[in-house]
Order: C-alpha cells, then sequence, then structure tokens
C-alpha cells in the first residue's frame, strides 16, 4: 500500500485529469502520516483543479496555504501549489511552485523577507538543476508585481497559461518529472522545505529523511571547495585567489596544492601593510661588501619567482593578499597579470625602475602561477580596487559542514549548525561573509572543544557584536552567542 507522499506524488506527476473525489484527502493524508497531525487545519487545503473549465484564465491548481486565510477565494502570504495539465497524448504533468497569495505577503511577511528563506530557495534550485530537474527561483520572494521573466518562463513550455496567470505572485517553479523515481525527491523537496518553514514537525519514520534532506540544504548554502577544482582553475588561469572568513582553510589548502600539485616547486610570501614594491617587484639595497657607499639592485619577491619558474612551473603564494597597498605594491608590474588562458597576450612585458640582468624588460613566464589568500571578514582592510581584482579568478571557501561531521564530535556539529542558522536564516548578504570558518569547531574531545569556544569562537562572535557587523541580526547572533557559552562553560564570560 503506497504511503502518502507516494499517493501524492502520482497523482502530481500524472498532470490532468484530476483523480476521482479531488485531491483534499491526499493532501489531508500528510498529515499524521508524515508531519504530526496537530499541524492540520481545514483552512490549508486547496484544490481547484475544477478551474481547467471554468473563468480565472482556466489555470486549474491545488495545494497548501497558510491556515489563517478564509477557506476559499484569494488569500495571502506564501503557498506550495501545482499547476496540473492535460497531454493531448494522455500524458499530462505538473508544475511544482511556491506562490505569495493574490492578496500580498500577510500573514507571512516574516518568512518571505527573511534571508534564510530566499538562501535556502537558491540551495534547492541547485540542488534540483545537479538532478536534472528544471527548476527556477526569485531572487526576492517578497518582490510582488515582479513577473517570472521571459527567459526564465520559456524553460517551462506547457503552463503558459499559469504564468500569464500568476507569474507575478510565483516565486519558485520545479517541473515534476512524468518518471515516478524521479518524481518523487521534487515534491518531497518542496513539501519538506515549506514545512521548515510552516515549522512542522516530522513523524519519526519520516524524520531521519526529512533532515537528511534539509542537511543537503546546509551543505549546498555553503558548497565544499575541492583542491583538484582550484589546481585546475590555476593551471587554466595562472592568476587566482582564496577568499572567506577565517578558519576556511585558505592558507592550508594554498599549501596543499604546492606541495601535491607543484611537488612542492614554490614558495610562500606574506603580506601585511609594511610590505613595499622593493619587497615584492625590486628595489635597492646598500652593497656592505665594498669600502665605499654603493647601492645594488636586489630582486623582489616577483622576480625571484620569475628566475625560478625558468626551471619549470612554480608556484608563488602570497597570504593576506589584501592586507598590503597592492596598488603600491605592484607598481607597473600589475600590467603583467593579465587574466585568461595562460594570462592573455603573449609578449606582455613592462621596463621595471630599475634594470635586473636578464629581466629587462620583465615579462611572466608561462611556468609562473600566483595563487592568493584572502581574508573577507576584515573590515579594517579596503577591498581591492577594480584593477587588480579583474586580474585574478577569484575562489570562494566557505565553511565545510563536511569537515565538521569528519573531524569533531557531535557536539561541534551541532554548535556548527546552530550558528550556521543564525547567519543563514538572519544576516543580511554583506555580513554572510562573517560566519566563522569550520576550524573553529574541530576538536577531538567535547573538552578540547569548550576550549576552544571560550578561547577564540567566543571572541570572535563578541568582536563581531561590538563592532555592529551584523546589523538587525545581532540579537539573533546575541541568542545563539549566548547558547554557546553556556554549551562551553559557565565560565566563558564575554570578552
Amino acid at each position: 500500500m503506497p504511503d502518502a507522499m507516494e499517493a501524492l506524488v502520482e497523482v502530481i506527476r500524472r498532470g490532468l485529469p484530476g483523480p476521482e473525489g479531488g485531491v483534499r484527502p491526499l493532501l489531508e493524508g500528510l498529515f499524521g502520516k508524515r508531519y504530526q497531525q496537530r499541524h492540520f487545519e481545514k483552512t490549508m487545503v486547496r484544490d481547484a483543479y475544477a478551474l481547467a473549465s471554468e473563468a480565472d484564465a482556466g489555470v486549474p491548481y491545488a495545494g497548501l496555504v497558510q491556515p489563517d486565510n478564509p477557506p476559499s477565494g484569494p488569500y495571502g502570504g506564501t503557498s506550495l501549489v501545482w499547476f496540473p495539465r492535460g497531454d493531448p497524448a494522455g500524458e499530462g504533468e505538473s508544475l511544482l511552485a511556491l506562490v505569495v497569495g493574490t492578496r500580498g505577503l500577510s500573514p507571512d511577511e516574516g518568512i518571505l523577507t527573511r534571508p534564510g528563506h530566499r538562501r535556502r530557495l537558491a540551495a534547492l534550485r541547485r540542488l534540483l538543476s545537479r538532478q536534472g530537474v528544471e527548476a527556477w527561483t526569485k531572487p526576492d520572494p517578497s518582490a510582488l508585481g515582479v513577473p517570472v521573466p521571459k527567459v526564465a518562463a520559456e524553460r517551462f513550455p506547457g503552463f503558459e497559461n499559469a504564468l500569464r496567470r500568476y507569474g507575478n505572485e510565483v516565486y519558485c517553479l520545479a517541473r515534476v518529472p512524468r518518471e515516478p523515481e524521479a518524481a518523487r525527491p521534487v515534491v518531497q523537496a518542496l513539501l519538506d522545505l515549506y514545512a521548515y518553514e510552516r515549522g512542522w514537525q516530522p513523524l519519526k519514520d519520516a524524520k531521519s529523511e526529512f533532515d537528511a534532506f534539509h542537511a543537503r540544504l546546509r551543505d549546498d548554502l555553503f558548497p565544499a571547495v575541492r583542491e583538484k577544482e582550484v589546481a585546475g582553475l590555476l593551471r587554466r588561469r595562472r592568476f587566482v585567489v582564496l577568499q572567506g572568513p577565517p578558519g576556511t582553510g585558505k592558507s592550508r589548502l594554498a599549501r596543499q596544492i604546492l606541495e601535491n600539485a607543484f611537488e612542492g616547486r614554490g614558495k610562500t610570501v606574506q603580506f601585511h601593510p609594511a610590505v613595499t614594491y622593493e619587497d615584492f617587484v625590486v628595489g635597492l639595497s646598500p652593497d656592505a661588501s665594498r669600502e665605499s657607499l654603493r647601492f645594488e639592485v636586489r630582486p623582489g619577491w616577483l622576480l625571484q619567482a620569475v628566475r625560478e619558474a625558468a626551471a619549470g612551473p612554480y608556484l608563488l603564494v602570497i597570504d593576506e593578499l589584501n592586507r598590503a597597498d597592492l596598488g603600491k605594491v605592484l607598481g607597473e608590474a600589475i600590467y603583467l597579470f593579465e587574466a585568461g588562458e595562460l594570462g592573455g597576450p603573449k609578449g606582455r612585458s613592462v621596463q621595471l625602475a630599475h634594470a635586473v640582468p636578464g629581466l629587462d624588460p620583465l615579462t611572466l613566464p608561462e611556468n609562473l602561477f600566483v595563487l592568493g589568500t584572502m581574508n573577507t571578514a576584515d573590515r579594517s582592510i579596503a577591498s581591492l580596487d577594480l584593477a587588480v581584482r579583474r586580474r585574478f579568478a577569484f575562489v570562494t571557501l566557505p565553511p565545510d559542514r563536511t569537515v565538521v561531521a569528519a573531524g569533531s564530535t557531535p557536539l561541534g556539529l551541532q554548535l556548527f549548525d546552530r550558528l550556521a542558522d543564525v547567519f543563514v536564516e538572519h544576516a543580511p548578504d554583506e555580513a554572510l561573509d562573517l560566519f566563522p570558518g569550520h576550524s573553529y569547531f574541530l576538536a577531538k574531545t567535547d573538552a578540547d572543544l569548550k576550549e576552544r569556544s571560550r578561547h577564540e569562537l567566543l571572541p570572535l562572535l563578541d568582536e563581531y557584536l561590538r563592532q555592529g557587523f551584523m546589523g538587525a541580526a545581532a540579537s539573533e547572533l546575541n541568542a545563539v552567542r549566548d547558547a554557546l557559552q553556556d554549551a562551553a562553560g559557565s565560565d566563558a564570560g564575554r570578552a
């Protein structure tokens, strides 16, 4: 006997004509079989399959709405609906959607305007796309009156009437595959996401499936970056920057690439405010071996790397790239850092301020690769200017939940998830890259984890709060910060 989800999937994937007796029993059947019965209210179910032959632009639909709405007619808030259609060959199908009711955002302003809802939708779209499912999401779910873009609508042929009628209210679309085994993950994903936003609790039998889905969404919100991926980009583009918040392993990844992809052929230098053009490119230094004062030309780190690259592929790693004044440090050498395959046009060269034998004019050999790291959370550092930025390819390293799951205790993963939920749910876009990296949560024992939390993680969060980096999300961060303090031990006071 099929479970409640299977029966609903079967109806959705078939489209029109609908089942005898309507779809209400199938939607009601979810409660008490997948979600707890206490969440069900009769006013939340809509069954409008019959509209196929009526007015209202002939757009049939069915689904779940905010239960505070009247039992029929226009409604407000967010809803999960599907638009079924028939097919001359007898093979119908459905378009599954999240829709804002025509009466507006109320009573779901809290869901529709929350950053976390938008971010989870984007993660869901990417997840479905990897499964070969056509999906689209609106950048701002609360933007009523903004229709589904033409280029997006064209991806869903056969549903022109539905998108013409409800295009201003729809903010998430997914085409439900006709094959049962492919249709279920799509329907289940949209339902479980909607249930999460509504606060519906799954039953015990469905909880592991429900939790696994939301764990995948969490992973996709902070997609992992692999060493092989960065090494491949570096080989193609030559000049790459690893950027991200503290603790995401940028320096560690750079060292791994140096050791593995370049067999240790290279060196690491670190930028800071005192680094100059003379340190990096070329300068003059006194020659102490002579009786009279005389200066000699001294090649900087870049020129030393150019010479080493003559013998084979060579990697120059620049740690903390954005802590120096790059315009001054690079000088005229910035002309040589040209993005593109093999660094752009061949033969690009510059005259240096001080001629260096064998390197005048200066050309960067194709065997030279540059990999920088950059902390995006340090607001005391000016962002890279466009002239520098366009010459590098950028890879963002977000916190990696899978690293925490593999390298910490269950408590460590729990703390990571609690803090991630606050940042994903409430932090403005400009503050999302402040989320502490996974290294803050790695520990072999709970005792080690609590010590790290007291002396590393909590002081960092306190600094964010003092500096006002979290904006309107400060109160939420304060609450989870105090919860982390309680978990770390009573002696973890504010710094």
